[in-house]
């Protein structure tokens, strides 16, 4: 019978996803909208009706302020405008009813999402355990182990190492460096102008790493590529944005107070109905979330 693996769940994209579809609001019984934790808990229950996973662990964003990488960069992800407050509120409810269907989730104060997934992965591993790391971020690829996926739930084929190699050209350990050459407009990481991320993999296929590009820049002009002298002006020149950048692109995989068994418990009937209530949902509806 083949392993059971550990499921890793970046919440935040699944939240923001029906966020941002342009519907009439759907209102709770005290009037605030749930549209994103409708959408969110469709998401939830398919991927349970459908998995069945023993061990699962959602990780949240909480304030981007607090993050170290703003300490590191207070431009980072400047381009974000704050979460309005009624999608703060949708966040809170998307938390608690897993809290009541005994699902682990968390956050952390000065790390993100990405963060606690790169944790909890470093801790399966060590269980040698297969993770399923369920995220629209590429990102969080970097994290993938010969055993694991990365896989954007209901939207792509899940990914294998050799799926992230053929899909961004570089393998998994390799893609925090190649977002730090190419940089990600995404997250307002600054990279080496004029070199994007099919460049950056040239460059890693040949240096595998940044330490051995900036250690070997004048070997970058004897490349037998367009412009190899060029790049090898670009990148001497901005070596200090790659350094910073790689800070912001690695993952942090120590993340200090976070759950550590994913297990499911038991769910709360009492609070599970209460949030039922709460978001309209019905009687049957409050049924199949306790029998899954």
């Amino acid at each position: 019978m083949p392993e059971s693996p550990v499921w890793l769940i970046d919440a935040s994209i699944y939240v923001f996803r029906p966020w941002f579809i342009r519907q009439p609001p759907v209102l709770d019984t005290e009037g605030n909208p749930v549209n994103a934790v409708l959408g969110f808990l469709r998401f939830v229950y398919n991927l349970l009706q459908n998995e069945q996973p023993a061990e699962i662990g959602f990780a949240f964003d909480t304030s981007l302020q607090t993050s170290i990488r703003k300490n590191i960069y207070p431009a980072y992800k400047a381009n974000r405008a704050p979460a309005p407050e009624n999608l703060k509120y949708q966040f809170a409810q998307c938390r608690a009813f897993l809290d009541a269907l005994g699902i682990v989730q968390t956050a952390s104060v000065h790390h993100e999402a990405d963060d606690v997934i790169g944790t909890w992965v470093t801790q399966q591993h060590a269980r040698s355990k297969t993770c399923q790391i369920i995220s629209g971020d590429k990102d969080l690829a970097q994290l993938v182990g010969s055993r694991d996926h990365w896989w954007d739930y209901g939207k792509r084929a899940a990914l294998t190492d050799g799926g992230v190699k053929r899909e961004f050209g570089v393998w998994p350990a390799q893609l925090a460096d190649q977002l730090a050459i190419a940089g990600d407009t995404a997250d307002n990481i600054p990279g080496i102008p004029g070199i994007g991320m099919a460049t950056a993999a040239k460059l890693l296929h040949k240096f595998h790493n940044i330490d051995n590009l900036l250690s070997r820049i004048p070997e970058i002009g004897l490349m037998k590529t367009a412009g190899a002298k060029r790049l090898q002006r670009l990148v001497e020149e901005h070596r200090a944005t790659v350094l910073l950048a790689r800070q912001l692109t690695r993952i942090y995989c120590e993340v200090p107070d976070i759950p550590h068994d994913l297990r499911r418990r038991a769910k709360d009937p009492v609070r599970l109905q209460a949030l039922c209530e709460l978001l309209g949902l019905t009687e049957q509806q409050f049924a199949l979330w306790m029998a899954i």
